[in-house]
């Protein structure tokens, strides 16, 4: 299911973290086989449900994957979230951010663009390390796809060390594409690291407990 979620800044922020959340409820809806589509009736298996995305689209999966946790969703277990160079920052720079200085500003002018009313760069939802519910992530599984040449590289692998020091009950796994910048294989899906990438994510998916 994809989700066409309304973009700022026309729509900003958190308008498309609700429309997302209102569209994982809608595909929940079908849980009796009586929903509205009949693709989702017949071939849903609400008991291994994936979110993904990419940039912006990975925030979102994770921010409505914690939302499972907190609130509760009937009928839909997440067995797992795909975040691919998700669209996560921060105040404090880590990593190789430290070494750059271009496009460092762009990233927290973007994030106040989008999200005008935002507590700025460490808002929890989009510096996972100032959010008190990340323990409650909703999945059994993570797995984060960064590139060598993004410069939220960082953020990603940064992630990962968030889940494990908290004590997070779940997997993450993080794989990084070398000689590769931001959403690379949306530009040319054709090219041999963009096809290994989607075979790393459906080996993910298709492995599932």
């Amino acid at each position: 299911v994809s989700v066409d979620y309304r973009r700022a800044p026309e729509h900003p922020l958190p308008i498309a973290y609700e429309d997302s959340w209102t569209s994982l409820k809608w595909v929940a809806s079908h849980l009796n086989g009586n929903g509205s589509d009949e693709w989702i009736n017949r071939y849903a298996d609400f008991e291994k449900v994936f979110l993904a995305g990419d940039s912006a689209g990975a925030n979102i999966a994770h921010n409505v994957c914690i939302r499972v946790g907190t609130e509760g969703l009937h009928g839909i277990n997440v067995e797992g979230i795909v975040l691919v160079h998700s669209f996560f920052w921060g105040v404090e720079r880590i990593g190789s951010e430290t070494k750059q200085s271009e496009h460092l500003d762009f990233v927290d002018n973007l994030w106040r663009f989008v999200y005008p009313t935002s507590l700025g760069s460490d808002d929890p939802l989009l510096n996972p390390g100032f959010d008190s519910n990340l323990g409650k992530l909703s999945c059994k599984r993570v797995l984060v796809c960064v590139a060598e040449n993004d410069l939220l590289k960082d953020r990603g692998w940064y992630y990962k060390e968030l889940l494990e020091k908290i004590g997070w009950g779940g997997v993450v796994e993080v794989i990084e594409t070398k000689g590769e910048g931001h959403v690379f294989h949306l530009f040319n899906p054709k090219c041999d690291n963009a096809v290994s990438l989607f075979n790393q994510i459906a080996s993910f998916i298709n492995h599932s407990g």
